[in-house]
């Protein structure tokens, strides 16, 4: 049994279909990446694997229970965080703030505190009292990282990391993730950066109009067949 897994996921915006029927699976332990180009329903598969898009409740489960339709705080109680796309840091509060944000709505005890988030983003506790949209980008999503893991999740939602950050950034956040994996988290990433998706990633999937178009382990999949299911068999 997967931990966690849609199927036939479809989701809508008003009158707007954005995913049509999408199949995927997380098994524990797993890092499963989400590629494909801008507007091909990733970060919507992600709102609605996290409670903000309310699906069917059949459509979405977690540990063998059907979550599709739960409210996002729901979610986050069973063990589900989200990093969302742009960071979403709180201006009024500072970092530290921003952190402990991460721990209402799950008061669960393990490895992520204050004090091993600071552990891993030794700039956090520097600038701890900092508000934390005075950062940089790249500062700013390790708050937001750390945000998440606060509550301690089974599964960590990653949604667009490296959007925006310079190479050398996006590389010190990525560093990160062998420590996320250790501490017990399962990890769902959104990248339009390819050849990070593949480096991280135990299984792929390729999204192009909400609908996967391509899945895999990295190791199995040739950037033909990528290049065909991001951008169409005929680009």
């Amino acid at each position: 049994m997967a931990l966690l897994e849609t199927r036939s996921l479809t989701a809508s915006y008003g009158d707007f279909q954005a995913l049509f029927g999408v199949d995927v699976r997380l098994e524990e332990g797993q890092t499963v990446a989400i590629i494909g180009a801008n507007g091909a329903g990733k970060t919507t598969l992600m709102r609605s694997i996290s409670g903000v898009l309310r699906n069917a409740l059949d459509q979405i489960s977690f540990d063998g229970r059907e979550i599709g339709g739960l409210s996002a705080p729901d979610v986050v109680a069973l063990g589900v965080a989200m990093v969302p796309e742009g960071r979403k840091l709180f201006p009024s509060l500072t970092v530290e703030e921003n952190l402990l944000i991460g721990r209402y709505g799950r008061a669960v005890e393990g490895f992520w505190s204050l004090e091993t988030i600071y552990e891993m983003f030794p700039i956090l506790k520097e600038r701890r009292n900092n508000p934390g949209t005075a950062l940089s980008g790249g500062q700013q999503q390790m708050v937001a990282i750390g945000r998440a893991l606060m509550s301690n999740p089974r599964v960590l939602l990653c949604d667009e990391l490296s959007l925006g950050l310079a190479p050398v950034v996006i590389k010190d956040i990525y560093a990160a993730f062998p420590k996320i994996k250790a501490s017990g988290a399962s990890i769902i990433i959104v990248e339009q950066d390819i050849g990070q998706a593949l480096k991280v990633a135990d299984q792929v999937y390729c999204m192009m109009e909400g609908r996967i178009t391509l899945s895999g382990k990295p190791s199995e999949i040739s950037r033909e067949q990528i290049h065909a299911a991001y951008f169409g068999a005929h680009a």
